[in-house]
């Protein structure tokens, strides 16, 4: 067997391993993940029944800082107004959320997260007649929900799709497919699929997306969680923990 051809079965190896382990998340019965820092703000989280909307506000806030401290902001957000309500978030007015985004240090960006967040709550009020689940609701298409999310201010491809991406295998709403579903271009993604040689060094954020669609274009997100994991917790930037990682058999660790 040719260097090249083993090269390439490894590379399969490691696609296959994280497929797999992808796939068994998504299959896997709900339970309760955590996401923020409080236990209190993962429940109003996982509370889609009775405010879907923070899931949804969660998400547009997860850039820049922490994940677990931004999907913590509607909690934050609940200890301030004393209700999480649409009418409740309906009632300040843009300068009173920056006031508050400012005073408790929500983000990195108190500002533009409170006039994102200002937005979004009335565009639930406006589009979705108060029901943010409007946007997840009747089995829709990925590609429905994704360009749902596109609407939002301050909502790009990567919060579109890793939002859509957990509705789907965290939360199991039912959709229709999961072709739309691609990687967050995230930096832990980046890193693994850069070592485990399933893109070039120095790629773009285009290729992780495409190279994905190639692997598995049923559903090219289900790398997305699983090359996360490896990435935070075994592949550091320094140092990393090769030998507790399970595709240290076939990858060729390029650093």
């Amino acid at each position: 067997m040719k260097a090249s051809d083993t090269a390439m079965d490894f590379k399969n190896k490691i696609a296959d391993l994280l497929m797999m382990k992808g796939y068994g998340y998504l299959r896997r019965p709900y339970e309760k993940v955590k996401y923020a820092e409080i236990p209190k703000a993962d429940d109003l989280l996982h509370n889609l029944e009775g405010y879907p909307h923070a899931f949804v506000l969660a998400s547009l806030m997860d850039r820049r800082i922490d994940a677990s401290r931004a999907w913590s902001i509607p909690y934050e957000l609940l200890m301030e107004l004393g209700d999480f309500s649409l009418p409740t978030l309906l009632t300040p007015k843009l300068d009173s959320y920056k006031t508050i985004f400012n005073r408790r240090k929500l983000h990195r960006y108190n500002d533009l997260m409170a006039e994102i967040f200002y937005t979004a709550v009335h565009k639930i009020h406006n589009d979705f007649q108060d029901n943010a689940s409007l946007i997840w609701s009747s089995n829709p298409t990925s590609s429905s929900i994704v360009r749902t999310f596109l609407t939002f201010k301050g909502c790009g491809f990567k919060i579109a799709t890793m939002a859509t991406n957990i509705l789907a295998r965290d939360f199991k709403i039912p959709m229709k497919d999961f072709s739309c579903i691609d990687v967050s271009p995230d930096f832990q993604v980046m890193k693994v699929f850069t070592r485990t040689g399933l893109i070039r060094q120095n790629a773009r954020k285009e290729e992780l997306m495409y190279v994905t669609r190639e692997l598995n274009p049923a559903y090219p997100g289900v790398f997305d969680l699983p090359a996360w994991e490896i990435g935070s917790e075994f592949c550091k930037t320094k140092n990393p923990e090769c030998s507790n990682c399970y595709l240290n058999r076939y990858c060729p660790k390029i650093i």
